[in-house]
């Protein structure tokens, strides 16, 4: 966007492009990015409610990425105080920053961590999933790729159905439609994944309510 205002963009994945001024609306766009939303930030509380129904007795939970969205701290911030959490905020803007925020949650006394899905940590998610492992630390994360890789579990869009959608916004701008007239799509497929190997490692039991609810076991 700040390379050009005139080539259309499409977005595969954006978390809450109206709340970070990328487009106006999600019905009307209004300049030359359109896309798909992947409603990360809106999913804090449903993951923060997972991480408490596999580890019931969490009282404090990390929550480790670029914290800087007001989205992701409301949601995080409403679903602690329904669920009576407390919450530790790990600020990680920068990959040396990450063994840091860990040795914080421990000294904090954090009995489960929630990883934002964002640029930073993506980047470096075999890093963070050996980090919990090492610290024996129960997480969620927001992208399935954590998990493929030894992480605990996690919750979220489908980032192949997005993917699938986005040819679309590029098939119709190819025939001449308009950026600022695509509305901005949520997605409708959501996907929990929970790799039973990383619970083991940690000595802990996934309740089989839980088990029963995931669209993927890793045995």
């Amino acid at each position: 966007m700040q390379a050009t205002n005139t080539i259309p963009i499409v977005m595969l994945a954006s978390g809450d492009p109206v709340a970070d001024g990328r487009i106006v609306s999600l019905a009307r766009p209004g300049g030359n990015l359109t896309g798909l939303t992947n409603m990360s930030p809106q999913l804090s509380g449903k993951r923060l409610e997972l991480l408490k129904e596999v580890v019931p007795g969490a009282s404090r939970v990390a929550v480790l990425g670029p914290l800087t969205n007001l989205t992701w701290q409301s949601q995080f911030r409403s679903a602690a105080q329904q669920l009576g959490v407390h919450l530790q905020w790990l600020q990680v803007q920068e990959a040396d920053q990450i063994v840091n925020a860990f040795e914080a949650a421990m000294n904090g006394r954090s009995n489960a961590l929630i990883v934002v899905p964002s640029a930073i940590t993506n980047s470096y998610a075999q890093r963070i999933v050996n980090l919990t492992a090492k610290h024996r630390l129960p997480t969620m994360y927001g992208v399935n790729r954590y998990v493929l890789n030894g992480g605990l579990m996690s919750y979220g869009p489908s980032i192949a159905a997005l993917h699938h959608r986005g040819a679309s916004y590029v098939d119709r701008i190819l025939k001449g439609a308009k950026p600022a007239d695509l509305p901005v799509e949520q997605p409708t497929k959501f996907e929990l994944f929970i790799n039973l190997k990383a619970a083991k490692q940690i000595d802990l039991t996934i309740p089989p309510n839980v088990l029963a609810r995931a669209d993927s076991v890793i045995k």
